[in-house]
Parts: C-alpha cells; structure tokens; sequence
C-alpha cells in the first residue's frame, strides 16, 4: 500500500511540474530584470513599494542607479482617483469607484524591452457618511488591494520578457 501511496505522490509532483505549476509569490526573471532600478514619479506609492518587494522576492537585486543596473523600470503614471458612482436623494455620496493606474516601461540598456503601458483596476465600494473613519479605512484597504493586484499584473509582464 505504501507504494501505491508513493507512486501517486510522485506522479502528482510531475503533473505538478510538467504543466509549469509555480508558487505563487516568486516569478522567475529573466537576466536584464537580475540588477533593477525601479524609476518612479512617486517612491513611496504603494504600488512602488509592492514592486520593489516583489522583485526581490524573485531575486533581483535593486540598483542604486539607473548607470550600474541591467534594467530600467520607468514608473511614467502611479495614480489613484476616486470618482462618485451615485449618491442619495439629498445628494451627497453612497457610493464610491477607486481606480489605481499605473502607466511603465522597461529597457535594458539602449533597448526597450517593454514599451510604455497602462494597466488600470478599479473596485466600488458603499458610502455612508455616519461612519467616516470606517470607509476611509476601507478605502485605503482597497487601495492597498489595488496596488498588490497591479504589482501582479506587471511582474507577470516582466517576467514573460
């Protein structure tokens, strides 16, 4: 019995491998993303903070410079808006849409590797102005939220170079 045990298990794990399964979190890089240099408009954005970790987790190391790095990460756009969505019979808000956009490039040395983009998330969410603290809190979860999901989309962009 203990051999058809084992025998599942690693036919398991080859299934696993064969059809590329990673875990999540760590997504291989290619060799310009080895020494990066995140360039961004805002250094302390959530978004850049995520990038920075997240391409450290997959083992690059982060330059100092853009002159002594293999790769450029240009951060064009790193902004976050929150638009009304509808609002009550006395007019003021019920609902709110917060949409994170990021526009990026990279390039290692002369050449531009990834051409500049734009990824953009939103989510809504409810108003209700008796409880401010709480849906201002609520709103910095989804920002924070909206910057891990982005920091995702783009390591998967850069990892596929």
């Amino acid at each position: 019995m203990k051999t058809a045990a084992s025998l599942i298990m690693a036919l398991a794990a080859v299934t696993l491998v064969g059809c590329g399964f990673r875990l999540q979190g760590r997504t291989p890089l290619p060799a310009p993303l080895k020494l990066t240099y995140v360039q961004p408009t805002d250094p302390q954005s959530d978004f850049v903070q995520g990038l920075r970790k997240a391409l450290i987790s997959s083992g690059a190391r982060l330059a100092k410079s853009s002159t002594e790095a293999s790769g450029v990460v240009r951060i064009v756009k790193d902004e976050v808006k929150r638009t009304v969505l509808s609002v009550s019979g006395s007019n003021t808000p019920r609902e709110y849409e917060v949409t994170y956009t990021v526009r990026f490039s990279f390039s290692a040395g002369d050449k531009d590797l990834l051409p500049e983009q734009e990824v953009a998330l939103s989510r809504d969410y409810s108003f209700d102005e008796t409880i401010l603290l709480a849906k201002e809190h609520e709103e910095a979860i989804l920002r924070e939220s909206l910057a891990r999901d982005l920091v995702g989309i783009v390591m998967r962009r850069l990892a596929s170079l």
